[in-house]
């Protein structure tokens, strides 16, 4: 039977506005908040974020099956096209768009850069299975992605921020990253909770077994993601209460190369596997991996290498507000797509 967007899923925009309002609310009338939050900071790590972006993270990453890569492996035509599609052509897309909307304000270019980097690894099980697509074949890429992004996210950003837009002449992209700090951002809120997953689905599916985890655990373990997302929001938006009539715009001119960055991605990974005669169910396992990012991973590394307030942060939550209906929009449109092309 196919998954339903569940209550808190379907309406994740609103909750996020909700939490933007909240925060704002409180950077407005008890501008003493920063001063608590800060209080609450060792080195350049503030703790109670930390907290909460590890535990952003913990839940999709225990959801994946690494014991799955092996047989990923088998496909090299399907993994090939996923793997050019997510590292490649995802990354360049976003990288070209970030250069044409926000060339002028570099801090909210790198941001975009980060999420275009950033590959997906949670809700794309979710579009998946609302698609009807592959499950296993999703959950396979999902694991493949996983693994990727521990080892190759640092060298990434390093090299789509420091170096190609000094190679392209981009004088107004003043921003730079130290590889340093990003190994240290994904190592702590990538690795912390990729190690914490792993070692919890080892251990658990050995002792109560794969249907207990997967019935059970997993679903009180899931909701986590979002109460730690709008907790990080509500916490960086109350940094942010004196700049409430900034927001709207920002909202917009950062929505706006999202949304051509999911809808090309979206279209163009299904449209190219359709013509390699991919089956519709591994095609839109594909195309949804490729279109969908991991803001969770792209909000931790702003947050530790940038700063709380930084312009950089703000994108990434951007990007969960913007993902959500467009990609409902997206499912239906595979839907139709299924009827239209795979149905004779």
């Amino acid at each position: 039977m196919p998954q339903k967007l569940k209550f808190l899923d379907r309406y994740l925009t609103l909750w996020i506005f909700i939490a933007m309002a909240v925060g704002i609310s409180l950077g407005y009338f008890f501008p003493g908040i920063s001063r608590i939050t800060n209080a609450l900071t060792v080195g350049t790590t503030n703790i109670p974020l930390a907290i909460g972006l590890i535990l952003m993270m913990y839940p999709p990453l225990a959801k994946v099956d690494y014991s799955l890569l092996p047989q990923a492996f088998k496909d090299k035509k399907v993994i090939g096209i996923s793997l050019l599609f997510n590292w490649i052509i995802g990354s360049m897309l976003m990288f070209g768009l970030a250069i044409l909307f926000l060339r002028d304000e570099p801090d909210y270019m790198a941001g975009l850069i980060l999420i275009g980097l950033a590959r997906c690894i949670a809700m794309v099980i979710v579009w998946s299975d609302l698609a009807k697509a592959n499950r296993e074949y999703t959950a396979m890429l999902v694991a493949l992605n996983s693994v990727f992004q521990v080892f190759s996210y640092s060298f990434l950003v390093w090299l789509f921020i420091n170096v190609l837009p000094s190679k392209l002449g981009l004088a107004n992209f003043n921003v730079t990253v130290s590889i340093k700090d990003v190994t240290e951002s994904v190592l702590i809120y990538l690795g912390i909770p990729f190690l914490a997953g792993f070692i919890s689905r080892y251990t658990l599916v050995k002792s109560k077994g794969m249907e207990w985890y997967n019935r059970k655990f997993v679903p009180r373990i899931s909701p986590i993601t979002l109460y730690a997302l709008l907790f990080t929001i509500m916490l960086m938006f109350s940094m942010k209460g004196n700049k409430i009539v900034e927001v709207p715009m920002d909202v917009i001119k950062i929505a706006i190369p999202l949304i051509i960055y999911f809808i090309l991605m979206f279209f163009f990974s299904f449209f190219i596997n359709k013509w390699l005669k991919i089956p519709y169910d591994k095609n839109a396992s594909i195309a949804f991996t490729a279109t969908g990012n991991n803001f969770e991973l792209a909000i931790a590394v702003s947050i530790a290498v940038f700063g709380i307030s930084s312009p950089q942060a703000f994108v990434g939550v951007i990007g969960p507000l913007v993902e959500v209906p467009v990609m409902i929009l997206l499912v239906r449109a595979s839907l139709w797509f299924k009827k239209k092309y795979y149905i004779f």
